[in-house]
């Protein structure tokens, strides 16, 4: 189905074009080679850091497992949308189905939703760690770390993301097809839909600013706490070591509900195409690709465990 342009505006749509980097079409092959790069660099960092963490015996406490579990979120979640972006880069005819659509766009809000529930969880690991180091390893045993991962995974599919893609698919689009982004994002396919859109809107920002705020406001809670005790230290060096556990964490939060409020939360972006085209890259792209790289630079554990599976990777390639 073609673009459907203002002499044909009355034909019920079926299928969306996405009009992705169109402005930049000299640009393509560039942008192609850079975010292809990008994406495999992601899927390798994420998934060495899973096999890390189940082979090396140093990697398997509680910090680490939830680690793993976000490394898989974000191969999936980059995966949900940048293999795609990566084909449209190379092709004129960018359509995709309602169908397609509606799938994209739910598995971007699970997913989505699912990486707030396992911050929030990490947020508590480091809570534990820091404020209660004698008990942790009682506090939060292993079965507790696999029901609050299951739960975490469980949230984030939910009937939030679920009911948020059922909403969109019950408006009628019957003007425009063209999605001025590189994905089926919820604020571009609600311009084009010829339906009233408000209360859709209005239940979809309220589901989703229930599934976002409550795990964003255990995030602070959990940060208030740990800091009232880190400021507690008497030395410098004590509060330094303190504060050097979580830091990680708390670089790989703020990326994340940075670029999401930036996205969703300041008008501006919403009716400025390029930005919210460009700060969505960051929250799609650029920042799957850096959590693993932040919790590894300065991880010793990490690196550590690097180097042995490095060691026992070349002896079992010789033999």
């Amino acid at each position: 189905m073609p673009a459907v342009g203002p002499e044909n505006a009355t034909m019920v749509v079926t299928e969306f074009f996405l009009l992705g980097f169109g402005d930049f079409k000299e640009l393509n092959a560039l942008l192609f080679l850079v975010f292809g790069i990008v994406y495999l660099l992601t899927v390798y960092a994420n998934l060495l850091l899973v096999v890390l963490v189940c082979t090396q015996q140093g990697l398997q406490t509680p910090m680490y497992f939830f680690l793993a579990n976000l490394s898989c979120l974000e191969v999936c979640y980059t995966s949900n949308i940048v293999p795609r972006m990566l084909v449209d880069l190379l092709r004129e005819y960018r359509m995709i189905s309602m169908a397609g659509c509606i799938t994209q766009l739910y598995f971007f809000g699970a997913l989505g939703s699912t990486e707030c529930y396992l911050l929030a969880v990490m947020s508590y690991d480091r809570y534990l760690a820091i404020c209660r180091p004698l008990h942790y390893s009682t506090l939060l045993h292993g079965t507790l770390c696999v029901e609050l991962a299951i739960g975490s995974w469980l949230c984030g599919f939910s009937v939030a993301a679920a009911f948020q893609a059922a909403m969109l698919s019950s408006l009628n689009f019957c003007g425009g097809n063209e999605v001025d982004h590189f994905f089926c994002d919820l604020k571009p396919l609600q311009k084009l839909s010829c339906s009233d859109p408000h209360l859709v809107n209005l239940v979809c920002m309220s589901l989703t600013s229930l599934v976002t705020l409550v795990p964003f406001g255990l995030t602070l809670v959990s940060y208030w706490k740990i800091l009232a005790v880190v400021l507690c230290i008497p030395s410098i060096i004590g509060r330094q070591k303190a504060f050097s556990t979580c830091s990680s964490h708390l670089v790989v939060v703020t990326l994340f509900y940075g670029t999401l409020i930036l996205v969703y939360a300041v008008p501006l972006a919403g009716q400025v195409p390029v930005l919210n085209k460009t700060f969505s890259l960051f929250y799609t792209v650029i920042t799957p690709m850096c959590n693993p790289l932040i919790y590894s630079l300065k991880n010793r554990d990490v690196k550590k465990a690097l180097r042995k599976f490095n060691i026992w990777f070349c002896n079992f390639s010789f033999t």
